[in-house]
C-alpha cells in the first residue's frame, strides 16, 4: 500500500530578537479539525499527519470524549507503522467491527493487548487510562519494571503499576494530581492523543533541526551573533545539526587577508557538523594550498560524493572515498552518517560540475552528481539509513546543462532533504518535490553572505519519511540581536587584520563612483554584467598596462578582457583603499595572456553578448561571462541571433582604431580564470590546450591598484563608447550613441 504522506506547514515566525528565539513548531490550523485547543493541537496534529485518525467528522476531533478499546487499537497499530491490508493472525475475539479488527488481530498477535475474555475483546467499552499505559508501553517496547507493585498513586494496583510508572519516568503520562494517577477512568481520545505524541520517539518518529547556511563567501561579522541564535535553537532542539552549502572562500577581505583561516576558525567555534565544497572553494587552483589548509584545520568532515581529488597531489591521503560513521575532521568523504539521540542520519555532499568551467579545479574532477547521488543513497540504505541530507552546491533552478537542486531531487527520490548553495537564494519556505510513492523531498537555501540563519525542523515517521516541516530564515540583525561574546572574542584578531587592511589608502582619490552595480532583476538599469562602466574599463585598462610593460610584448598588438563577474562591488567616490580594491577583485585571479588571432577574438566577443534579452527592447539580461574590454572598442545588435551579434570590432595600433584582422597575430590580456575557459569560453580553452596561455603570475588586485595610482593623484573616469548595443540609443549606462553608429 502506498503511504500518503501529509505535510504540515506553519504559519509561525521565528522571532530571532535579542533575548528569544520562538522555536517553530505545529500550529492549530495545521489539520482541519476546529474542536482542537492549544494543548491538544501538536498531538492531534501529529495523529493527522501520520494518517492515523480522521476525527469524528471532517472538522471534529473531538477530545473531551472517552474512546473506545476498538478506536484505541486502531490509533495504536497506526502509531507502529501497522497497515490494514497486512497479514495478521486471526485473534478468537467475536465483538471487534470490520474496521477494527486488524488492528486488534495484529496487537493481540505481538502481544500487546488482551480480552475481557476469551472471545470478547471488549471494543465498545472505553479504554481506561492503567489500559492505555499497558498498551502503550508493550506497543512502543518501552522498559518497564515489571517487579513493580506499586507507585506513588493510590489508584495503581499491582497489574498496571509497571506501566504507569513507566509512562511517568519517560514523561509520557503523569497522574490526575499528586495521589491518584486516574487508573480506573476512560482515557479520552484527547489523553490518549496526548500520550501517542509524547511517547513518538519510543516508535521510531524523529524530529531533526536542520540549521544551515551557504555562500558565506568569508563574511564573517554576523557569526558572533548566528552563534547567538545557533545556542539558543539548540538549547530548544534536542536534536538538531548545522551544515554548509559550500562557497565559503572568496569575498569579503577576512578572505583576502587570512585565505580561509579565519572562516575555519569560527566554523569550528559555531561546531558545524558537515559542510560541502562550494565552486568558490576551488578559486585558487595551482597549490589548492588555501583548501588542504581549510580541509586538514576543519573539526567537521568536508563531503563530496562527486568531486575525485585522486590526480591531484595536493589532496594526497585526505580524501576517504565512501560513506563513514560519525566522520571527523580534517579528510574528505563521501557522506556521513550521524547518529543522533539513537537515531541515524546521512548526510553527503555535492559540487557543480560547472566548477571546471567557473573555477580553477585544476586536476580535481567533478564526476556526475545525478551518478553519485544514487549511489550514496544506496549505500547508505545498505547501512540502514533512512534518513537522508544532501548538501549541494548545485543552485535551485540552474541550468539544464550543469543540473540543480529541483532535477536531483526528481532524479533521486531517496533524500529527504537538499540543503543547496550556489544561486544565493533566500528561500523563506522550502521548496516540495513530489514523488510517485507519495513522499516529497524537500529543498532549503538561505542567501548569501551569512544574512540569513536557515531553519528546518523537520518530522520523520519510522519509515524515514518526512511527515512535518516547517522551515524559514532568521535574519541576522545585528542591531536588536544579542552577539555571542565568545565567539566576538575569537574573530576579534581576525577582524582587526581585516580593518587595518580595509583603511590603507593606495594615494589615489576618485572624483566619481566607479561603478560595478547590478540589474539583477533584468529591468534594463547599467550593470557591471551586460553594459560597459568606468570600474569595467579600469580593471581591462590595469591588465592592459601590465600587459604592454612586459618586455616580451613590447611592440606587439594587445587588447585586454576582464569578465564581469569577476567585477564584486563598486568603490564609493573620495580615497580608494586597499580593502575596497580588494573587494572588488576578491578572487586572487593572477594575469594571463592568450596568443590568439582575430577571428577567436570575435567569437570571444559572441560569447561575451549571447545573453538572452529583456523584453521591451531593453538590451542583454546580465551574464557574469560579459567581457569588459581595453585596447578595442565593438559594436552588436542584440536583436540578432546568439552568435551572429557582433559587428564592428577595431583594436587600438597606436594612437588609431582599425578594424581587426581575422587571421592577424593579437596578444589578450585577461585574468587566468578566463584564459583557461571559465565562464564557458571554450575559445581560450582551446588555446590554452595547445599551449598558447601563459601566466606571468601578476596579481589582479595589485596590477589595479599600480594602474590606478600610475594615472595620478586624482581620477574621474567615464564610459567612452567601447561597446555599442546598436538597437539602443540610449546604452542600459546611461551612454547616448552618435547617430551615425545607430541602427537604421
Amino acid at each position: 500500500m502506498t503511504k500518503k504522506t501529509r505535510f504540515m506547514a506553519t504559519t509561525i515566525t521565528a522571532a530571532a530578537v535579542a533575548t528569544a528565539l520562538a522555536v517553530p513548531s505545529a500550529s492549530a490550523d495545521s489539520s482541519k479539525f476546529t474542536d482542537v485547543s492549544d494543548r491538544y493541537a501538536d498531538a492531534v496534529n501529529f495523529l493527522w499527519a501520520n494518517n492515523v485518525t480522521s476525527g469524528v467528522s471532517e472538522t471534529k476531533f473531538d477530545t473531551t470524549s472517552s474512546i473506545k478499546r476498538a478506536d484505541a487499537a486502531i490509533f495504536i497499530a497506526k502509531v507502529m507503522g501497522l497497515e490494514p491490508g497486512g497479514i495478521y493472525q486471526e485473534s478468537s475475539f467475536t465483538d471487534v467491527p470490520k474496521n477494527a479488527k486488524w488492528a486488534v488481530n495484529a496487537l493481540a498477535e505481538k502481544g500487546i493487548i488482551s480480552g475481557k475474555s476469551t472471545t470478547k475483546f471488549g471494543a465498545s467499552e472505553h479504554l481506561t487510562r492503567g489500559e492505555a499505559a499497558a498498551m502503550i508501553v508493550k506497543a512502543a517496547k518501552i522498559e518497564a519494571d515489571n517487579n513493580l507493585t506499586k507507585t506513588k498513586f493510590s489508584d495503581v494496583n499491582k497489574r498496571f503499576a509497571p506501566y504507569i510508572q513507566a509512562l511517568v519516568d519517560e514523561k509520557i503520562a503523569s497522574g490526575k494530581d499528586d495521589k491518584t494517577f486516574g487508573t480506573s477512568m476512560p482515557v479520552t481520545r484527547g489523553e490518549l492523543a496526548l500520550f501517542l505524541n509524547r511517547g513518538n520517539a519510543k516508535f521510531g518518529y524523529f524530529d531533526l533541526m536542520v540549521m544551515h547556511m551557504n555562500d558565506h563567501h568569508a563574511y564573517l561579522d554576523n557569526f558572533p551573533y548566528i552563534s547567538t541564535v545557533v545556542n539558543e535553537l539548540r538549547a530548544n532542539n534536542e536534536n538538531n545539526i548545522l551544515v554548509h552549502g559550500g562557497d565559503v572562500f572568496s569575498g569579503d577581505l577576512y578572505w583576502n587577508k587570512y585565505k580561509g583561516q579565519a572562516d575555519t576558525v569560527m566554523m569550528n567555534y559555531l561546531g558545524f557538523d558537515a559542510v560541502t565544497f562550494g565552486n568558490h572553494e576551488f578559486d585558487e587552483g595551482g597549490s589548492h594550498d588555501a583548501m588542504k589548509n581549510y580541509v586538514m584545520a576543519a573539526n567537521f568532515p568536508v563531503l563530496g560524493a562527486n568531486v575525485d581529488t585522486s590526480a591531484e597531489p595536493a589532496f594526497k591521503d585526505l580524501q576517504k572515498r565512501g560513506v563513514y560513521e560519525e566522520a571527523q575532521g580534517g579528510s574528505i568523504y563521501d557522506g556521513t552518517i550521524k547518529t543522533i539521540n539513537g537515531e541515524k542520519v546521512g548526510i553527503f555532499g555535492l559540487t557543480t560540475e560547472e566548477t571546471s568551467t567557473i573555477s580553477s579545479p585544476n586536476k580535481v574532477k567533478l564526476e556526475d552528481y545525478v551518478e553519485k547521488a544514487k549511489a550514496t543513497v544506496a549505500a547508505f540504505e545498505t547501512k540502514g539509513v533512512n534518513k537522508i541530507i544532501a548538501l549541494t552546491h548545485l543552485g535551485i533552478h540552474e541550468s539544464a546543462e550543469y543540473g540543480n537542486d529541483q532535477a536531483l531531487a526528481k532524479a533521486v527520490p531517496g533524500i529527504d532533504v537538499i540543503v543547496g548553495g550556489h544561486s544565493h537564494t533566500e528561500l523563506k519556505e522550502p521548496i516540495a518535490i513530489s514523488h510517485e510513492s507519495g513522499s516529497q523531498t524537500l529543498i532549503v537555501q538561505a542567501g548569501e553572505y551569512a544574512n540569513n540563519l536557515g531553519t528546518l525542523d523537520v518530522k520523520f515517521n519510522p519509515k524515514g519519511e518526512v511527515y512535518w516541516e516547517h522551515g524559514e530564515l532568521i535574519k541576522i540583525d545585528t542591531k536588536t540581536m544579542k552577539v555571542d561574546q565568545k565567539a566576538a572574542g575569537v574573530l576579534a584578531p581576525f577582524k582587526q587584520g581585516k580593518e587595518q587592511l580595509k583603511k590603507e589608502s593606495i594615494g589615489v582619490e576618485s572624483e566619481v563612483l566607479l561603478d560595478a552595480k547590478r540589474d539583477s532583476s533584468n529591468v534594463g538599469e547599467s550593470s557591471i554584467r551586460h553594459n560597459e562602466t568606468n570600474l569595467g574599463n579600469i580593471i581591462a585598462d590595469a591588465m592592459l598596462w601590465k600587459a604592454k610593460s612586459m618586455p616580451n610584448l613590447q611592440g606587439e598588438t594587445i587588447v585586454s578582457m576582464q569578465n564581469g563577474g569577476g567585477i564584486r562591488t563598486s568603490i564609493e567616490a573620495g580615497t580608494i583603499s586597499v580593502g575596497s580594491i580588494v573587494q572588488v577583485l576578491p578572487f586572487g585571479n593572477p594575469l594571463a595572456i592568450v596568443k590568439s588571432n582575430g577571428a577567436e577574438i570575435k567569437q570571444a566577443l559572441e560569447r561575451s553578448v549571447f545573453a538572452d534579452t529583456i523584453e521591451g527592447g531593453k538590451g542583454l539580461k546580465e551574464s557574469g561571462g560579459f567581457l569588459h574590454v581595453g585596447g578595442m572598442k565593438f559594436t552588436f545588435d542584440s536583436t540578432k541571433k546568439t552568435g551572429e551579434r557582433v559587428l564592428d570590432v577595431l583594436v587600438l595600433e597606436g594612437d588609431k582604431y582599425v578594424p581587426i584582422e581575422a587571421e592577424k597575430t593579437y596578444y589578450i590580456a585577461t585574468n587566468d580564470f578566463t584564459a583557461r575557459g571559465g565562464d564557458g569560453y571554450d575559445v581560450f580553452k582551446k588555446a590554452a590546450a595547445e599551449g598558447r596561455v601563459s601566466t606571468p603570475g601578476f596579481s589582479d588586485t595589485q596590477n589595479a591598484i599600480e594602474y590606478l595610482q600610475s594615472l595620478g593623484d586624482k581620477i574621474s573616469p567615464k564610459v567612452e563608447g567601447r561597446i555599442i548595443d546598436i538597437s539602443l540609443e540610449t546604452q542600459q549606462n546611461g551612454y547616448k550613441v552618435p547617430v551615425a553608429e545607430t541602427k537604421k
